[in-house]
């Protein structure tokens, strides 16, 4: 990996982003610890170490957004990699799993405004990273997005019987994801004529919040695909749907 990078992980305070995080600072990347509520990131950033400095991000406040682009432009003048992490799958609260939440996922009864809510962040806030962070990753010999996605998205994945999530993809968080997929296809045909390189990834299943610690794999093990794909140089591939060490996913 070329050395001195500067990167942004959003939703990076806890979870899978802050391990991505703590991986790339070990590397000696200069890493901006993206979270809404500064005093997290601070507590995030001082327990990752040297390299890591954090950043009052909220990817669905257009103010903090051009705040946050601001202050990294002044610091560092370019930004290298751009890794969209944050995300959420609902906006309930209160002692649900897995599930119950699916179960109120249908389409039939969805909340609307939870699905507003959820796409505000997974793909509404992706896109708005999207502008605000590419003035900077223009300045970069060596820029890269990750937009960190799930299978679950993938519609021809999704509308296979036989697939295991298969009676799992409901409007609210699946179909965010199948959206965020669209989006990303958008960004890269718009970057075709650049060196701006982009990527999307699923991580594993990871034991975090997103999935009420219901996942089956480590934040460790479940991000490794996200690292791997961060780590890559100007060499890399670019265009990609990849989970579990460089297995292509479809769309």
């Amino acid at each position: 990996m070329p050395a001195n990078r500067i990167a942004l992980v959003t939703g990076a305070n806890q979870g899978m982003g802050k391990h991505v995080a703590k991986e790339l600072a070990a590397d000696g990347v200069t890493v901006f610890i993206g979270s809404r509520d500064l005093a997290r990131g601070e507590t995030a950033a001082a327990e990752i170490g040297s390299g890591a400095v954090a950043l009052q991000l909220d990817v669905t406040d257009a103010a903090s957004i051009a705040s946050a682009a601001k202050r990294i432009d002044e610091e560092t003048g370019r930004l290298d990699l751009l890794v969209n992490n944050a995300g959420i799958s609902t906006t309930r609260t209160g002692a649900l799993d897995m599930a119950q939440l699916r179960a109120l996922a249908k389409p039939s009864i969805a909340s609307l405004e939870e699905v507003r809510a959820v796409w505000e962040v997974n793909v509404f806030g992706a896109l708005a990273m999207y502008q605000a962070m590419l003035p900077l990753l223009r300045k970069s010999s060596d820029a890269r997005i990750i937009n960190v996605t799930s299978a679950l998205g993938s519609l021809t994945l999704a509308v296979d019987p036989t697939f295991a999530y298969h009676s799992s993809f409901e409007p609210i968080y699946a179909a965010s994801k199948a959206a965020l997929h669209a989006v990303t296809l958008s960004m890269m045909i718009e970057l075709e004529a650049t060196d701006i390189k982009i990527n999307l990834v699923s991580p594993g299943f990871a034991r975090t919040q997103l999935v009420n610690f219901e996942g089956t794999e480590s934040i460790e093990d479940a991000a490794r695909e996200v690292v791997r794909v961060a780590r890559l140089g100007p060499e890399g591939p670019t265009a990609t749907f990849t989970t579990w060490e460089g297995r292509s996913l479809p769309w």
